[in-house]
């Protein structure tokens, strides 16, 4: 009979203890692999085996290519599981930049611990940089207005705008109001002169930029002055400038004059940092003509056989006889 006891005693004796030494397994999870670095979020999960009457702490350690608290941030950096619960979690945000970098890595691991088994391995996040540089400007795409043409930081990273003049006309006529093109109703030399810009490449902000003839600077552009992509700018001498000009932008010399020379100018605009970004030589064209001088075809850029891009005007088959045409194309149609 005491056998039989010492027996059961023994036996009730080993599976108190095996039962009590064996210790809680956790695995860790995350739902998702992949960390995009715009403010994205992805959740790290311990489940536990089986409750437990006590509250469980799972220490993490985070390593890899990846730097905490420089790439991403964490919301603690341990995992509580309250008595009675299976699973706790953390969460692993993401931390914006503009540096163009590789996929880097986020290895989580749990640091060992006296209560608890680990059954899972590391987990490895990637962590996806969305600050790609397509065009290789150093400017990443997301601030790129041009993310397929290199450019530069001062341009949004779209090229230097190709600002080009299409149309000038330094002589109106003083036939009438045959020479009014700034359309306010009467004839004034000065105040009727004009510069038609056109802006080729991305849009530009030329606040601050001035024209200048070979003798003074003549206009300065004023605050807020943006030409868009493909956007046309119209600077008349003076007066009041009065109808459409097909949408363009419409400026009147700040010095109340252009002031251009029949016998011969020079014309040149400055940037804020007085690089010269474009000039227009007067010279080559007849001193009187009485109407515009354009380029031919519209934004031509190609001599013809004799050297010649400018033409005269009225003789421009496209013009029908109209002696300038400020704002719009030759044939009096907008350019957009």
């Amino acid at each position: 009979m005491k056998a039989k006891f010492y027996s059961i005693l023994c036996l009730f004796f080993l599976i108190s203890c095996t039962t009590d030494d064996i210790l809680p397994t956790v695995t860790l999870s995350v739902d998702n692999i992949q960390l995009s670095e715009d403010n994205d979020t992805v959740e790290l999960m311990a489940v536990l085996n089986s409750t437990v009457d006590n509250e469980i702490v799972i220490p993490i350690s985070f390593s890899g290519t990846a730097d905490e608290s420089v790439d991403f941030s964490v919301s603690a950096n341990q995992i509580q599981i309250s008595a009675g619960n299976l699973q706790g979690s953390i969460l692993i945000n993401s931390i914006q930049d503009n540096e163009t970098e590789d996929v880097e890595q986020i290895t989580i691991s749990i640091v060992r611990a006296n209560d608890i088994m680990v059954l899972s391995s590391d987990i490895t996040i990637d962590l996806l940089d969305d600050d790609s540089d397509s065009d290789g400007d150093g400017i990443v795409d997301a601030e790129d207005d041009c993310p397929e043409e290199a450019g530069y930081p001062e341009y949004n990273g779209c090229p230097q705008p190709l600002i080009i003049i299409n149309e000038v006309l330094y002589d109106p006529s003083n036939q009438g109001l045959d020479g009014d093109a700034n359309g306010d109703g009467e004839y004034v030399h000065n105040e009727d002169e004009f510069i038609e810009f056109y802006n080729m490449g991305g849009q530009i902000d030329i606040s601050g930029y001035t024209i200048s003839d070979a003798a003074q600077e003549r206009h300065v552009f004023p605050s807020g002055t943006i030409i868009p992509a493909n956007g046309v700018l119209v600077l008349f001498g003076g007066g009041i400038p009065t109808g459409s000009f097909g949408g363009a932008i419409v400026q009147t010399a700040s010095t109340g004059l252009i002031n251009m020379n029949n016998g011969g100018d020079f014309v040149t605009v400055y940037n804020t940092n007085g690089e010269v970004v474009l000039t227009f030589d007067v010279e080559p064209f007849s001193d009187n003509p009485n109407e515009s001088y354009n380029r031919y075809p519209d934004l031509n850029d190609i001599p013809n056989e004799n050297g010649e891009i400018f033409f005269q005007h009225a003789g421009i088959p496209e013009a029908d006889g109209r002696l300038f045409s400020p704002g719009t194309k030759l044939d009096g149609t907008n350019f957009n």
